[in-house]
């Protein structure tokens, strides 16, 4: 009977449903099934048990718009996420950030330190020791060593001349890594050395 059959495709894409380890494929099948309940349901009329699967009609039809929403809402963010740029996600950050002041020959970390901080140079400039390389306003560094799986610098940074430095602590980086979905994106980019919008240093 095609009512049986709608009935067990419908349970397998359930059952398919917990199977899924991300959200879009998981709301994917999650609309599939709640089609294929909405047949089965509709099947009833046809043998003349719609009464008993009038339920199941009603909660399917539900979650059918329901599921379809959050999906376009899924697809919007990744495609913002996609679209922004190190500007927007460091501007994220201000209201997390401290000043700090630091003279011309300071060593604001060495290699081997902890990874305590994120940095954004405001002002001035800093030189990567081990590199050479420069960091300058609007810059961020220090960002490797936080996802580091021994959590230490694997370089030295020192001020090239006085510095005005926008810092953040490791806990709230992580914080709003998990968060903030286009801080995060930022992130990733920013250590695999993707970022070319501002300038910025694979700096642990």
């Amino acid at each position: 009977m095609w009512i049986t059959i709608a009935g067990w495709v419908a349970a397998v894409l359930v059952f398919a449903a917990f199977f899924m380890r991300t959200m879009i494929p998981l709301r994917i099948v999650a609309i599939a099934s709640n089609v294929a309940f909405i047949a089965y349901a509709l099947l009833g009329l046809r043998y003349g048990v719609f009464d008993r699967l009038y339920p199941i009609l009603v909660l399917h039809s539900t979650l059918l718009p329901l599921n379809v929403v959050r999906l376009r809402e899924l697809e919007r963010m990744i495609a913002s996420v996609r679209a922004t740029n190190a500007d927007e996600a460091v501007e994220a950050l201000i209201p997390y950030m401290k000043l700090e002041q630091h003279r011309e020959g300071d060593v604001l970390f060495r290699r081997g330190d902890p990874a305590n901080k994120l940095y954004v140079v405001q002002h001035g400039n800093v030189r990567l020791r081990e590199t050479g390389k420069r960091i300058s306003a609007g810059g961020v560094f220090g960002e490797v060593g936080l996802f580091a799986p021994d959590g230490v610098r694997s370089l030295t940074a020192m001020c090239d001349d006085d510095c005005r430095l926008a810092t953040i602590g490791a806990d709230k980086v992580l914080e709003l890594y998990y968060e903030n979905p286009r801080f995060g994106f930022f992130l990733i980019r920013l250590v695999s050395g993707l970022v070319v919008e501002r300038p910025s240093a694979a700096a642990s």
